[in-house]
């Protein structure tokens, strides 16, 4: 992810989605979001969750951390 990406270019879905990632990290210490922690909290389906999660990967918001998923470098802050 480069520096001044424009998180408004994410759907609301992909935010929704973050959101949870950031959420369940923090719960974990730090660690990793794992899917089907992420599926359960977000109530969304476990399809939507999976092409999110890669959006974000791709965009380098979410990186792959063992077997879940943590915060890549942002410019933003998240409420939740």
């Amino acid at each position: 992810m480069t520096e001044g990406h424009d998180v408004q270019a994410l759907s609301d879905l992909d935010v929704y989605v973050y959101e949870a990632v950031a959420a369940q990290a923090i719960e974990s210490g730090g660690g990793a979001a794992r899917f089907d922690a992420l599926v359960r909290a977000s109530g969304l389906t476990e399809e939507e969750v999976s092409h999110s999660l890669a959006r974000l990967i791709e965009h380098g918001y979410v990186v792959p951390m063992g077997d879940g998923y943590g915060l890549g470098p942002h410019t933003f802050e998240v409420e939740y």
